[in-house]
C-alpha cells in the first residue's frame, strides 16, 4: 500500500491547542520581520542572487527577481539564480508526484529561459530539511554574493527557515524578502479594531474598493535584464546545472500516468498564458452561470499555475482587467457577472493567505476553530478505502474522487462535497483528507487546502448537490461508467431509486453509510464534544 493510501497517518500529528494560541500570539511572521529589520545595511554590491521558491517558478512578473535584477543592473554586478531542492522537504509537505513533476518541468524551462539572458539557474540539493539554510548559505558565501532576494512564503516552517537564514547571513549578506503571492499584502487588510480581517464578505468588499482605487497594484514587472558577456564569462562554471530528480516517493506508479498528467497540465509560463487567454476568450462570459456545474468544465484551470507561481495573480488579473474594458472595478456593478464571480474566487485565495499569516496554527495541522480539535473521530478503515477508491456508493462523491485520480485535479464543487462526506458522514479526521489532497492534487496549496478542509457544521447532501449542480448527470456518467446507462434522476441515487435487481446489474456498490443518519451523528458529535471546551 502506498503512503498516499495508507490508513495509518503519522503525518496527522500536531501541537496542543495551548501551544497553537502561543504561536498565534507571537507569530513566526512577526519574528521574521524583526529579523529583517535588524540586518546591517551593506551598500557594497558584489554579486546578487535570487532564491526561487516552489511558489514563484517564473521569471515574468516575479517581484523579488525583478528587485534582484534591478540591483544587479544598477551596480553593474552579476545576477545568479538558485533553487534549493530537498526531497525530505517535499515528503514532509506531502507534495504529489503530479505537482513535483510539474514544478521540475517548470524549473527546466526557467533554466533555459534564464540561460538566454546569461543568467545561471543553479540547483542546490540537500537530503534533510535542516540542511537547507546551511546549503544555501555555503553556496552564497563561496560565490561571493553580497545581496540575495526571495519572495515571502507564509507557512510556519518556511517563516522559521527564513528567520534562521536572515540571522545567519550576518554582516556578509543582505537579505531582502518581497510579497509576491498576492495582490494585497497579507496581514494589511484590517478591521476597524485594528486586527487582520478574517471574514470573507467585509474582506472582499475592502479588497475590491482598494483595487478600484489603486489599479496600479495590478501592474506587472518585466523579466530580468540580461547579464553582460563579462558576467556570463565570470559565471561560466554555474551554467547547465542539472534539474533535480524527484524523490522515490514522488514518482508516478506508471509512465502512462505521467504522460496523461503532463498532457493535461503542460508546465511553464507560456502554457499558463495560453490557458488564461483561452479562459478569457472562451469561458469567462458564461463562468458565473456554469462555474458550479462540473460537467461544463468552465473554470479557468489555472490553479496549478497559481499554486506553483508559474503565473502571477497580477498578470492574470491584468488579463481580466482588459476584458473588463480596462477597468479595475471588479464589483457587481462595475463588471460583468463572469468577471465578478471569477475575481471573487481570487479574493478567497488572498484571504486564505492573510489567515495563514494572522492565524499560523492553521499550517500546523490544526483547524482555524480550535474547538474542532476536541472532536472524537471515528475509526472506519473500510470507509476510508472506499472514499479513496471512489466506491462509497454516493455517485457524486465517487465521481469527484475518480476525477482526482485521473487528472490530479478536482472541480471545486466536488472538493466541498467529498470533504464534507469524509469528516461528517464517515466522521473521519478531516486531516486525513487534507493530507490525501496534498499527496494527490497537482494544484495543492497549503493555505487553500487547510481553509478548504476547515471543518464546520455544514453537511453537504451529495444527492441534492448533484441534482442542483450536475442536473443532467453528465459529470457522474463520465466518471462513474457503471452508471452511464442509468436514465433520469436515478443516476443521482441509484440504490434508492432503482429496483433491487436493476441496481444489482450495475455492478455499483450500495451506499457505505446512510446519509441522514450520519449527518445527525456528526451534528450531535460536534455539539457534544465541543461543548464547554476551552482551547
Amino acid at each position: 500500500m502506498s503512503k498516499r493510501t495508507a490508513y495509518e497517518r503519522s503525518e496527522l500529528g500536531h501541537p496542543t491547542t495551548k501551544r497553537a494560541k502561543e504561536v498565534d500570539h507571537d507569530t513566526p511572521y512577526s519574528k521574521l520581520l524583526s529579523a529583517l529589520e535588524s540586518q546591517n545595511t551593506n551598500d557594497t554590491v558584489k554579486k546578487v542572487a535570487h532564491w526561487f521558491r516552489p511558489k514563484d517558478l517564473r521569471i515574468h512578473d516575479n517581484t523579488a527577481l525583478h528587485h534582484a535584477s534591478t540591483l544587479a543592473q544598477e551596480s553593474n554586478s552579476p545576477l545568479i539564480c538558485i533553487y534549493q531542492h530537498c526531497p525530505a522537504e517535499e515528503s514532509w509537505h506531502g507534495t504529489s508526484p503530479a505537482r513535483t513533476d510539474f514544478m521540475l518541468e517548470a524549473l527546466r524551462l526557467m533554466r533555459d529561459e534564464l540561460q538566454k539572458l546569461n543568467i545561471p539557474l543553479v540547483f542546490l540539493s540537500c537530503e534533510e530539511r535542516d540542511g537547507i539554510v546551511p546549503c544555501v548559505m555555503e553556496f552564497l558565501k563561496k560565490e561571493g554574493v553580497s545581496h540575495v532576494s526571495a519572495n515571502f512564503e507564509y507557512e510556519v516552517d518556511e517563516l522559521r527557515r527564513d528567520t534562521k537564514f536572515v540571522q545567519e547571513s550576518g554582516d556578509e549578506i543582505v537579505v531582502s524578502l518581497h510579497h509576491d503571492q498576492t495582490v494585497v499584502e497579507p496581514g494589511t487588510m484590517m478591521t476597524g479594531g485594528g486586527t487582520p480581517m478574517k471574514v470573507f464578505t467585509p474582506y472582499h468588499r475592502a479588497w475590491l474598493s482598494l483595487i478600484k482605487e489603486k489599479p496600479e497594484m495590478l501592474d506587472t514587472s518585466p523579466a530580468p535584464s540580461k547579464n553582460s558577456n563579462k558576467a556570463k564569462k565570470e559565471l561560466s562554471h554555474l551554467f547547465n546545472s542539472e534539474v533535480p530528480k524527484p524523490g522515490k516517493d514522488k514518482l508516478f506508479s506508471k509512465e502512462e500516468d505521467r504522460t496523461r498528467i503532463r498532457s493535461l497540465w503542460p508546465a511553464g509560463h507560456d502554457a499558463a498564458k495560453k490557458r488564461l487567454r483561452h479562459f478569457v476568450e472562451e469561458k469567462l462570459d458564461d463562468y458565473a452561470a456554469t462555474r458550479s456545474n462540473p460537467a461544463k468544465d468552465s473554470t479557468s484551470r489555472l490553479s496549478a499555475y497559481f499554486s506553483s507561481g508559474q503565473l502571477s495573480i497580477r498578470e492574470a488579473l491584468s488579463g481580466i482587467k482588459k476584458a473588463n474594458k480596462g477597468s479595475a472595478d471588479f464589483s457587481e456593478k462595475g463588471a460583468a457577472p463572469g468577471i465578478y464571480s471569477w475575481v471573487r474566487e481570487i479574493v478567497f485565495r488572498e484571504l486564505y493567505r492573510q489567515t495563514t499569516v494572522a492565524t499560523p496554527h492553521t499550517s500546523m495541522n490544526l483547524p482555524t476553530n480550535l474547538k474542532f480539535d476536541f472532536v472524537q473521530w471515528e475509526d472506519d478503515k473500510e470507509g476510508w478505502e472506499k472514499w479513496i477508491g471512489g466506491t462509497t456508493g454516493e455517485p457524486f462523491i465517487d465521481a469527484g474522487m475518480r476525477q482526482l485520480h485521473a487528472e490530479g485535479y478536482m472541480h471545486n464543487r466536488l472538493r466541498m462535497n467529498v470533504s464534507s462526506y469524509l469528516y461528517c458522514n464517515l466522521l473521519l479526521d478531516f486531516r486525513r483528507g487534507e493530507r490525501y489532497f496534498a499527496e494527490t492534487l497537482i494544484d495543492w496549496d497549503l493555505s487553500n487546502n487547510t481553509q478548504g478542509w476547515e471543518p464546520s457544521y455544514t453537511v453537504f447532501n451529495p444527492v441534492s448537490q448533484a441534482e442542483k449542480n450536475d442536473p443532467e448527470g453528465e459529470y457522474i456518467r463520465k466518471w462513474v461508467p457503471e452508471l452511464k446507462d442509468v436514465q433520469g434522476k436515478a443516476v443521482f441515487a441509484p440504490h434508492a431509486r432503482l429496483g433491487k435487481k436493476e441496481f444489482e446489474k450495475l455492478g455499483y456498490p450500495k451506499p457505505h453509510v446512510d446519509w441522514k443518519e450520519t449527518k445527525q451523528r456528526a451534528v450531535e458529535r460536534f455539539k457534544s464534544d465541543m461543548k464547554d471546551t476551552e482551547p
